[in-house]
């Protein structure tokens, strides 16, 4: 077990030397944000360009459209940017607008719950840095490393456009 520990160390040394350096800091908001969940991509998108990709995680369920509470899927539509969590329990978070009305509707004509509290974040508690759960494991949320939330959280206002397509 030594051994393999010191490889380990070796090749987490070797990483850092081969590694692209991270790029420059964005300059300015976002005007947008695009979720491919098909790809497991968000891409920010300033004065038309993307200029940032970043690998997700979605709802546990991933495949088609929020229905109702619990199903653990990630809403499909357009949506805006409402509200913003300093102290969110997955490091920082910025909420969607949904549900929209019309998902509102057709849950209450189905006498269900449409469910809500959808947010773009980081990881959870005790997770740090670049690391990223592999997995679709949110109730329906898009989750990002921390890193990567930490310059989302500084680019994206309240009211940039959130376009999520399958």
């Amino acid at each position: 077990m030594p051994g393999l520990l010191a490889i380990l160390a070796v090749l987490g040394a070797l990483w850092h030397l081969i590694a692209p350096p991270p790029p420059p800091p964005l300059d300015g908001p976002v005007d947008r944000i695009l979720v491919d969940k098909s790809d497991r991509r968000l891409s920010l998108i300033q004065d038309g360009r993307v200029v940032r990709v970043y690998a997700v995680s979605l709802g546990f369920a991933p495949e088609g459209d929020k229905a109702r509470q619990g199903d653990g899927r990630t809403p499909e539509g357009t949506f805006r940017i409402d509200r913003r969590n300093d102290a969110s329990r997955f490091h920082l978070s910025v909420g969607i607008d949904y549900p929209q009305p019309d998902d509102r509707e057709r849950a209450a004509e189905g006498g269900y719950s449409p469910g809500g509290d959808i947010f773009i974040h980081g990881q959870p508690e005790g997770i740090e840095g670049r690391t990223r759960l592999l997995a679709d494991w949110t109730d329906g949320c898009i989750a990002v490393t921390n890193a990567n939330m930490d310059e989302i959280w500084r680019v994206t206002p309240l009211g940039t456009e959130v376009e999520i397509v399958p």
